[in-house]
């Protein structure tokens, strides 16, 4: 699939709708996009196709996507300071590690019902 803008501009609406304490334990509301990046970067995949990619940050693991070539960081927001990306190759494995099942489907769903 082709990540155009408009799709992504609609899929980050629906993510910053979406996103919650139920779908990340670092929820803030002030900080909607925090403890996101793992279960945002497999819905990504899902909706718009594209590798996962990972870069350590601060000791963990912050996951996110490339798509047509392009870095696409839909959780960038939860962060203060500028990402130093190293873009390395990651996948659905890794990243479910990083989340749980059950905060995944919930995101799913969500996304699903804003369409």
């Amino acid at each position: 699939m082709t990540a155009g803008c408009s799709s992504l501009i609609d899929l980050y609406r629906k993510l910053r709708e979406a996103w919650s304490a139920e779908t990340s334990g670092k929820w803030r509301p002030d900080n909607p996009a925090a403890g996101q990046c793992s279960v945002t970067a497999l819905v990504v995949q899902d909706e718009l196709g594209g590798e996962i990619l990972k870069t350590d940050f601060g000791g963990a693991w912050h996951f996110y996507n490339r798509i047509d070539g392009r870095r696409i960081d839909l959780t960038m927001s939860q962060f203060d300071s500028p990402i130093g990306y190293d873009d390395l190759p990651s996948n659905r494995h890794e990243a479910l590690r990083d989340t749980s099942v059950r905060q995944y489907e919930l995101l799913c769903e969500r996304i699903r019902k804003a369409d």
